[in-house]
């Protein structure tokens, strides 16, 4: 168990008919077990050290917010995403957490900035990718509601990732797009 690696994730199920079959083709991840997500922070601490209770209140001071996914991104000709809006809130996510774990800097540290982003696929010829793209952006926009951040476990590449835990964030703000409610915690 100490050997395995963490994740937190903003899970989107919504994009899963968008972006599905081209993951399942084109994105690793999507072998290992892992859903259709924007990363709030991997790595991030190893499995024992993680202590839920904390971490569970760090995300309950945290309002639930409205999510859509607009647009088709790139990260050179390796990597096609889907932008979801509004960034800044979902940067905000990791920004919160990274602060309190300092350990757990995102990606350990390998970019300047962190972009969010939902991943249709990467490091596949470059047509192949944007005949996927092209597709999930028939889709757009996508709607969805952010109300909660998994934490997910496994080994890159040897193990599927599990579900450890889903982290409520703390009510949801009257945000066009939402339609549950929910008090205070």
């Amino acid at each position: 168990m100490e050997d395995l690696q963490t994740a937190l994730l903003v899970v989107v199920p919504e994009a899963e008919e968008a972006v599905g079959r081209h993951r399942a083709r084109l994105d690793r991840a999507a072998r290992w077990n892992v859903p259709a997500h924007i990363t709030v922070l991997f790595p991030f601490l190893p499995l024992p050290d993680i202590d839920l209770g904390e971490l569970r209140e760090l995300f309950r001071a945290l309002p639930a917010f409205a999510g859509r996914l607009e647009r088709v991104g790139w990260f050179g000709d390796v990597v096609a995403w889907l932008a979801p809006e509004p960034a800044h809130r979902f940067r905000g996510l990791t920004e919160t957490v990274w602060r309190r774990y300092p350990q757990a800097p995102p990606f350990e540290g390998a970019f300047d900035e962190v972009v969010p982003h939902l991943t249709i696929g990467h490091d596949h010829p470059r047509p192949e990718l944007e005949r996927a793209a092209a597709q999930a952006a028939e889709h757009l926009p996508i709607d969805f509601a952010v109300d909660h951040v998994r934490l997910m476990a496994g080994k890159v590449g040897v193990q599927a990732w599990r579900s450890v835990a889903e982290l409520p964030l703390g009510y949801l703000r009257a945000t066009p797009g939402l339609t549950r409610t929910a008090g205070p915690p």
